[in-house]
């Protein structure tokens, strides 16, 4: 073993673990030893991380300098490193990588002694494992490994290997090869679709130049009418035409499927339509049952979507029919059981009814609040059952991760940060769990506090869970501009979690998540010369700005926090297109919203809403009139949103 590997492991095993932090010249060595990582400096690195010795974030330099040379370290010093921090998620990241090392290699001894002790599932790992015991037992590994084929993106070089062995022993019919190329062009991943092609027999794939210009423009391709229906590949190509169109036009996608259905089987032809169903139910076309009607077996995805398009028409005996023919386990989901219930009721069948909605009614969420109405009870938080003493919020406060992950936020590392709070509070009881979130509280660690609070099964503090900061902010601009305080609070919580600094991928900053051009927009309507967007992470200014465009999108859409708060996530003039032509129950407009994101967010705003009317010992009004009904479109609004960011 070298001099430095033999020093590096004499100092992972050697170092005291739970060394206080260092201030001030500490700080700026551990930076420094984190840029070198970053930009690949060994030496630089290795001057650092010798600094830094017994400090609490001794691990992390240690960490860096192995994976750096994790091809050439030897197996006793990853082993010293895994066996000293197995209280670190850099264990966990560590053996992760030292797994994909052993699987290229085909060190498979050493891989399988290792793979046992993987918490986390990684689908390159397992595609080596698969490869191991492959080896062994083929005919018992293959079949497990089929279900990897038919999945809609890129898999790792790990997995080629098993798809050969598949190709090899006849596991991958023609059928099945084709179905990966739907999969990939549903996804719209035309790459994808040209690769998987390969494995094709000679001269059966699509051909990649016309996929990609179907991708662009689907229906001038449909209109072209330049394609061979007689060969598989002409009719896949013919029919990722149709459902591409359908994203955007689904009528038109419609009647051009119905002039090619003679010339389609009756497996493409309801395979087709299952999509063309799908996709305007997303867009919420009238037709949608009715293109659902002519399709063959749904994916759980697409009942979803039918169940949706039933809902906004109404029609109960669909509702009840699409949901008890998902799987179990999409049909168990709180969304389907809640629907299923509606269904009963509406259908008179109160008894099955009461029987999904009562253990429903004791969820916390959208639909546990709900379930609670619909049942003619009110919304209420549990009683605290244990408030954690000094000693147990010391002894929390103690725990190593929970003192690596503060000074990691100190640091403004926060993704690191998250990443030690989640490994120390894994395996917390309910106790524990009290005990951490709140010393988050007390660190200003409101996201902590809050996904710590939430992970309580038997025990709960929704003052936890619901913590109300910079009330001395929210409660002057909520009175000012005449807003519902718990819901502001509410749409808080899902956008930041309270972190004032809070940063999106998409640009947005700040408590309230303002983007550079709304702020811009709201700063000139408040009159602000000096504005500047460097100040969008000050409290005081971000709510400012925040609360008064809430407002605005409130007021130009009837004054319905449902389509507010659709808004404030989607942008107001989507909020608008989503609207029904005749009065809707606002729990469906918010079921029957099309994007993920925003479905989700707007549920959990209008449900946290009402747990921060008890917080804030407020008057408590039912989720269903927080609701309401959601009323059409009206053109008078089209200026004023016009205006809007």
């Amino acid at each position: 073993m070298s001099r430095i590997w033999i020093f590096l492991v004499l100092a992972l095993v050697s170092a005291p673990a739970l060394t206080a932090e260092r201030g001030g010249n500490a700080t700026d060595e551990f930076m420094a030893a984190r840029e070198a990582f970053r930009s690949g400096s060994y030496a630089k690195l290795e001057k650092h991380a010798a600094r830094l010795k017994d400090h609490l974030l001794e691990p992390y330099t240690a960490y860096w300098l192995l994976l750096m040379r994790i091809e050439q370290a030897p197996p006793s010093s990853v082993r010293a490193f895994l066996d000293a921090n197995r209280d670190s998620p850099l264990s966990e990241r560590l053996r992760n990588e030292w797994l994909k090392v052993l699987g290229k290699r085909g060190e498979w001894d050493l891989f399988n002694a290792e793979l046992p002790l993987l918490v986390y599932d990684d689908i390159e790992i397992t595609c080596y494992a698969l490869q191991s015991r492959m080896r062994v037992n083929p005919d018992e590994v293959l079949p497990e490994a089929r279900p990897l084929w038919f999945v809609a993106r890129d898999m790792p070089e790990s997995c080629t290997p098993l798809f050969t062995a598949l190709a090899s022993a006849g596991m991958l019919s023609t059928d099945a090869l084709w179905m990966r190329v739907r999969l990939a062009l549903e996804a719209g991943r035309v790459s994808l679709a040209r690769s998987i092609g390969e494995w094709l027999p000679d001269g059966q794939a699509p051909e990649p130049k016309v996929l990609e210009g179907i991708a662009s423009n689907p229906g001038g391709y449909l209109e072209r009418q330049k394609f061979n229906l007689k060969t598989r590949a002409g009719r896949e190509t013919v029919m990722f035409a149709v459902h591409r169109l359908a994203r955007t036009a689904p009528q038109h996608a419609a009647r051009h499927l119905a002039k090619l259905e003679p010339q389609l089987s009756a497996e493409e032809r309801a395979y087709v339509w299952g999509m063309v169903g799908y996709l305007g139910a997303m867009r919420h076309e009238r037709e949608a049952l009715e293109w659902f009607g002519r399709a063959g077996d749904l994916s759980d995805l697409q009942l979803a979507w039918k169940t949706r398009a039933a809902l906004r028409v109404r029609d109960w005996k669909e509702v009840l029919a699409a949901i008890n023919t998902m799987t179990g386990k999409e049909s168990s989901e709180p969304t389907w059981r809640y629907w299923k219930a509606r269904a009963y009721v509406a259908l008179g069948r109160r008894e099955e009814a009461d029987a999904l909605l009562k253990p429903l009614a004791a969820e916390f969420n959208f639909y546990g609040q709900l379930a609670v109405e619909e049942l003619g009870g009110k919304i209420a938080v549990p009683a605290v059952l244990y408030k954690p003493s000094p000693e147990d919020v010391r002894a929390a406060g103690r725990h190593v991760g929970l003192r690596r992950a503060i000074a990691l936020y100190r640091l403004n590392l926060r993704t690191d940060g998250n990443r030690e709070w989640a490994w120390a509070i894994r395996d917390f009881d309910d106790r524990q769990l009290i005990a951490a979130a709140e010393v988050a509280r007390r660190h200003d660690l409101y996201d902590r506090a809050i996904s710590t609070a939430d992970r309580t099964v038997g025990m709960h503090d929704f003052n936890l869970r619901y913590p109300a900061p910079y009330r001395e902010v929210l409660k002057v601009q909520t009175e000012q501009l005449a807003l519902d305080e718990a819901w502001v609070y509410g749409l808080i919580r899902q956008e930041s979690r309270f972190i004032a600094d809070a940063k999106s991928r998409a640009g947005a900053s700040g408590l309230m998540q303002l983007m550079p051009g709304t702020a811009k927009w709201v700063a000139k309507k408040l009159g602000l010369r000096d504005w500047r967007w460097s100040q969008i992470t000050d409290v005081d200014v971000n709510v400012s700005l925040g609360t008064y465009y809430l407002k605005h999108v409130l007021d130009v859409l009837d004054g319905h926090p449902v389509l507010a708060s659709a808004a404030y996530n989607a942008g107001p003039g989507r909020a608008r297109a989503w609207r029904p032509e005749a009065p809707l129950e606002g729990a469906i407009y918010a079921e029957t919203i099309p994007f993920n994101e925003t479905r989700d967010y707007v549920k959990k705003v209008m449900a946290n809403a009402g747990y921060y009317s008890h917080t804030l010992s407020q008057h408590t009004l039912p989720l269903k009139q927080r609701l309401g009904i959601i009323g059409p479109r009206l053109r008078d609004k089209e200026l004023s949103l016009a205006d809007t960011p």
